[in-house]
């Protein structure tokens, strides 16, 4: 099977370089029409300049493909707005977005500044939301599309002096997981990606392992969970170096205290390694799947 993207109109957030610029170039290979989005800025944010963007543009056209740039900031409403809106006035509709832009500012928690912990939140949790908002609302009217957020291993188990950044990522996996159960009438198909790759904000980080997690490697699932082969949704996957794995939020069962029953501190101490039990889990599709194994236990 071949997967193609001919006639699909994808935005990709962050696109100047890194991963964001792998995903836009394939995409545009495969015959997707391009919106390649970046700021421009500096690895925590400051600053902007249109050569990323511009850049990736030019080798997505000398490819034989189609590309148009956007310099907006994820970080505000109308940032946001605009870059859907660059999707709409260039090649008519959207179906595909990539939520990829992102900063650090990484400090101990005890250390870290409010403007610290505001900027980061808002370009990758915010920015998530500001740009999605207006293409879903495309993507519900027109009953298709495929989202793609990036969480990070600091969201999903944490990271030394990354608070802001750990809090923002996983903040991510909710609102993914949201829009998989609201979007699922309509055929869109929302999922997360925690990669582990080379790019301006890692370089300082990984150390040794930068050059064997080279970003090229997370462009096949990225392009698969876009495309319209892919049916899953609401799922976390983590990706580098050529190892592809899911990640999930399980329940165990737990231990039930009995109907009518007040369990005291004491007896939640004497079942505590019933509670902790990872054999058994199950993965609730939604809330409502979560309330279905209380009534279980209720019955």
């Amino acid at each position: 099977m071949t997967i193609e993207f001919d006639g699909r109109v994808a935005i990709v957030t962050g696109a100047g370089g890194g991963l964001g610029k792998t995903y836009a170039l394939e995409l545009g290979r495969r015959g997707a029409r391009v919106v390649v989005n970046d700021l421009g800025g500096n690895p925590d944010g400051t600053g902007g300049a249109a050569s990323p963007a511009d850049t990736t543009v030019e080798e997505i056209k000398a490819a034989g493909g189609e590309a148009v740039a956007n310099y907006d900031s994820v970080a505000t409403p109308e940032g946001g707005a605009a870059i859907t809106q660059t999707a709409l006035d260039a090649f008519g509709t959207v179906d595909i977005v990539i939520n990829n832009a992102g900063i650090l500012r990484d400090k101990s928690f005890a250390n870290m500044a409010v403007p610290d912990i505001e900027a980061v939140i808002a370009v990758h949790l915010l920015g998530a939301f500001y740009v999605t908002q207006p293409a879903f609302r495309v993507m519900k009217e027109k009953g298709y599309g495929r989202l793609l957020f990036t969480s990070s291993s600091a969201g999903v188990f944490g990271n030394f002096g990354q608070t802001n950044y750990g809090a923002a990522k996983m903040g991510l996996v909710g609102l993914s997981n949201v829009l998989a159960v609201e979007g699922a009438k309509a055929n869109i198909k929302s999922n997360v990606i925690a990669p582990i790759a080379k790019s301006r904000l890692t370089e300082d980080i990984l150390g040794p392992l930068i050059e064997m997690v080279d970003p090229n490697l997370v462009t096949p699932l990225s392009l698969y969970l876009v495309s319209e082969a892919c049916q899953l949704t609401h799922e976390i996957f983590s990706v580098g170096g050529g190892k592809y794995s899911r990640v999930f939020v399980g329940e165990t069962p737990g231990w039930f205290a009995g109907k009518g029953v007040q369990p005291t501190v004491e007896d939640i101490a004497e079942h505590i390694d019933e509670i902790r039990t990872e054999d058994g889990y199950t993965v609730p599709g939604n809330a409502n799947d979560d309330i279905a194994l209380l009534l279980k236990s209720l019955s």
